[in-house]
């Protein structure tokens, strides 16, 4: 616990019932599990866990787009499994480079790496979001140095 955390239980204890004592400790139990839940589900130790920066990609070694993501973040390439009852929709996110439509996960293999900035896995809702319906499988985008 931290050392206001043990202040203010100790203040509790000074200045009230048991029963006060309770209330007050479930409060500030509550408000420490609400301030930690509004953290970005995306972020972990302060970097987007749906990123790899140019300086992951430097220091990946890959020598291709593919490269990277499996040395980074292989889960960027998992199968999403099935995504919609209507039909055949793809179950692996989509390949964007800068903004543009560029193909399947194997495209990736065509990049090199030397060319990239970061790489951004979108999942579905956000890959709909900003590049339309279509890419129920998410978005790996790419972004390049221009």
């Amino acid at each position: 616990m931290t050392s206001n955390g043990a202040r203010i239980l100790q203040q509790l204890t000074l200045n009230s019932t048991a029963g006060e004592d309770m209330v007050r400790i479930a409060r500030v139990l509550l408000l420490s599990l609400a301030l930690g839940a509004c953290t970005h589900a995306g972020q972990k130790g302060g970097r987007d866990s749906n990123v790899i920066t140019e300086a992951e990609i430097d220091a990946s070694g890959g020598a291709t787009a593919y490269d990277v993501i499996v040395k980074v973040r292989s889960n960027f390439l998992s199968d999403r499994g099935k995504t919609t009852i209507l039909g055949a929709a793809p179950n692996k996110p989509s390949v964007f480079v800068d903004g543009v439509h560029y193909g399947e996960i194997a495209t990736l293999r065509s990049i090199s790496a030397r060319q990239l900035t970061s790489i951004r896995l979108y999942r579905a809702w956000e890959a709909q979001q900003k590049f339309g319906s279509g890419f129920v499988g998410g978005v790996i985008e790419l972004s390049t140095r221009r």
